[in-house]
């Protein structure tokens, strides 16, 4: 595993030359059908979040496709990860953990280094996920080797430097995204919050590519009586909030809710930030982190969502709120922006403004007719949008940025930024 050279013997390739890196491509396809996809994923396995969720259903499709693939991260401690996840042989850098975040890591090595992983695998595109720094070492390795890259813009990794007490490095970090973006050959962006917000900075190769969400596993049927009665024993109606417990997703503002009657606040989630936000929420439940069917019984469980956090350019487990019948109340910045729609699928509050948050709770909390149009609106706004459906389009992209079109076939003008509050 420490080895840069690909272990060729766990692909199989048809090509008539018989060599694993050798592979018979075309020289400008239209469609991508069994060729190699290189993902330098910034983080993955063991770790789940947003960025590895999105990697697991896109390989979960290139499987099915028969796509060659090789997924580039940062090593882990944990000795039961696999070296091949959903047919993907996965190549770990040698890597370190983050201050503060021990089970983050962040990737060693350099340009060269990549450079060379990718050069063995001879990939047709480069799959850069949320890329910020083993994401920088691969853009510019693929640049050398004349490779296409799409970019994943997903993590809004500037803004997180006031909130963690180091506001003189946002400009710095900017540059970093900017330099990325700037060098790839196609970014792609989960709402129009983030497609105004890179064309704003000049990086004008975006389009639009947006998240599936799985409506078979997050679904109103999920809902359990059982399952509410043991995080609300009183029958109180359920404020949820589902995400990591860090600084940046500001969970410390529900405690705006904490003394609305007739409701239990519950918080699923885990992070550094777990035992100051139990300190600051003595009446909340914390029922830390879950997955699979476990997750999605708790999210149809809760009566109502609500969302904090105000640097997400997509925020996915508000999607998967409304696909089980819950409404929303989330910030009105980011991702949000796209995904919650005033008086109908929920409320947008304005940043910062903890007494509108208030508000908006009270407002669906005290009317269950409103709370069920909310509801029934919220699961009807996310149908159709499968992974299956996304992931086809992202490939898409690939075939696009392989046969040499250097931009989207989304919106070419800027649209309007302006939010609810503007």
């Amino acid at each position: 595993m420490g080895s840069d050279k690909f272990m060729p013997h766990l692909l199989t390739n048809s090509s008539s030359t018989g060599h694993p890196f050798e592979p018979a491509k075309p020289t400008a396809p239209t469609t991508v059908e069994g060729v190699r996809i290189a993902i330098v994923a910034e983080s993955f396995l063991p770790l789940m979040n947003g960025v590895t969720h999105s990697i697991l259903r896109v390989l979960e499709h290139l499987q099915e496709r028969g796509d060659e693939v090789m997924v580039i991260a940062p090593s882990t401690s944990d000795t039961d990860v696999s070296s091949v996840e959903k047919g993907a042989y996965v190549h770990r850098l040698p890597s370190v953990p983050l201050a503060g975040y021990t089970n983050v890591r962040v990737a060693l090595g350099g340009v060269n280094r990549v450079k060379r992983i990718l050069a063995d695998f001879s990939p047709d595109v480069v799959h850069l996920a949320s890329p910020f720094v083993l994401g920088w070492r691969a853009v510019q390795a693929a640049h050398q080797l004349g490779i296409p890259t799409v970019a994943i813009y997903q993590t809004e990794v500037p803004s997180y430097a006031a909130r963690y007490g180091v506001p003189f490095l946002e400009n710095w970090a900017w540059n970093r995204v900017d330099n990325i973006h700037l060098l790839a050959t196609r970014t792609l962006v989960p709402s129009t919050f983030a497609l105004n917000q890179l064309r704003g900075r000049g990086i004008l190769r975006v389009d639009m590519w947006r998240r599936g969400v799985d409506t078979a596993r997050f679904n109103p049927a999920k809902r359990s009586t059982a399952w509410r009665s043991s995080v609300a024993p009183d029958g109180h109606r359920i404020i949820g909030y589902v995400g990591r417990l860090a600084v940046e997703k500001q969970v410390e503002d529900l405690a705006v809710l904490a003394d609305l009657p007739n409701t239990k606040l519950v918080i699923v989630g885990d992070g550094p930030q777990r035992g100051a936000l139990e300190a600051q929420l003595p009446e909340a439940h914390f029922a830390g982190f879950l997955g699979g069917d476990a997750l999605a019984e708790a999210v149809a469980s809760f009566d109502l969502f609500v969302h904090p956090g105000e640097f997400e350019t997509f925020c996915q487990t508000i999607q998967e709120a409304m696909a089980s019948g819950v409404p929303v109340v989330a910030t009105g910045r980011g991702g949000p922006l796209d995904l919650v729609e005033n008086s109908r699928t929920g409320w947008l509050y304005e940043p910062g403004n903890l007494a509108q948050l208030r508000e908006y709770v009270q407002d669906l909390m005290g009317d269950d007719a409103k709370r069920r149009a909310f509801a029934a609106a919220a699961t009807a706004s996310v149908q159709g949008r499968t992974w299956p459906v996304l992931s086809a389009d992202l490939v898409r992209h690939y075939a696009e940025v392989i046969s040499g079109v250097p931009e989207g076939t989304g919106p070419t003008e800027l649209t309007s930024s302006k939010g609810p509050f503007s």
